[in-house]
């Protein structure tokens, strides 16, 4: 399972010119799935969004988590992080979990993650023509991969 993390000061998701998520000061997450991700993989991801210090303190020094700052997440299906771009000029996605296993795992994924934050995550529409939108605040964009844990 593969996660894009940013920190945003505002971000939004709209699926036919309606807005379904919108939040202030938190994360927008955009997440890709493989057929080999498991429940493990979701609890590591959910372990390291919920702790990672990445907002900013009194100081002005990233060393305050989500949930120290009371914040609001936004997460996405993005099947593209797992794109292929070794041979040629068109990506392959053959990489991405087809939407009968991804979806439970998605689905898990959020359920995980409120779980864990103690509060509603906001998502889009698995497989929906999603337009994202976001003030990366910073910027702070953190990629991570729990098949490659760095």
């Amino acid at each position: 399972m593969k996660i894009v993390l940013q920190r945003v000061s505002s971000g939004s998701v709209t699926i036919d010119n309606r807005v379904v998520a919108d939040i202030q000061k938190g994360l927008l997450i955009l997440v890709g799935i493989v057929d080999t991700d498991r429940q493990e993989d979701i609890d590591w991801l959910v372990g390291k969004i919920t702790k990672i210090r990445i907002f900013d303190d009194e100081n002005q020094v990233m060393n305050l988590s989500i949930q120290d700052i009371d914040g609001e997440i936004i997460v996405v299906s993005q099947f593209t992080l797992h794109a292929a771009t070794k041979k040629g000029n068109r990506p392959s996605y053959i990489k991405a979990a087809k939407p009968d296993n991804a979806i439970p795992l998605y689905e898990n994924f959020v359920k995980s993650l409120e779980l864990v934050f103690g509060k509603k995550v906001l998502t889009g529409v698995f497989g929906a023509d999603m337009k994202v939108s976001l003030v990366n605040d910073g910027p702070v964009t953190i990629i991570m991969d729990s098949k490659n844990k760095e």
